[in-house]
């Protein structure tokens, strides 16, 4: 069975359709791995990690400012809105 020229078109469009979706899929697994300095992230570094948004960012960044840097990961537990299992989630991706 020979593909006819639709047919070749129509293979040639989704490629064209899912490439930039598998660059991106492969951007996104490198953020979900690279580790975080919690003293020097920015709020977009910041929000790479589980369940920290753009709110979460900032007071991240806020408190750091306050209280200046953070001497080991756990100190982030002293940040509103990190909690236990919040931290657990986010430990293994932290450095200071």
């Amino acid at each position: 069975m020979r593909a006819n020229g639709f047919q070749l078109a129509w293979v040639l469009i989704l490629c064209l359709a899912l490439a930039p979706t598998a660059a991106l899929a492969q951007k996104s697994k490198s953020a979900l791995t690279e580790k975080v300095n919690i003293n020097t992230a920015s709020a977009e570094q910041l929000q790479t990690l589980p369940g920290i948004g753009p709110a979460l960012a900032k007071t991240i960044i806020e408190h750091r400012t306050k209280t200046g840097k953070f001497n080991k990961i756990e100190e982030l537990l002293n940040v509103k809105g990190i909690g236990e299992k919040k931290f657990q989630r986010i430990k293994d991706r932290l450095v200071v």
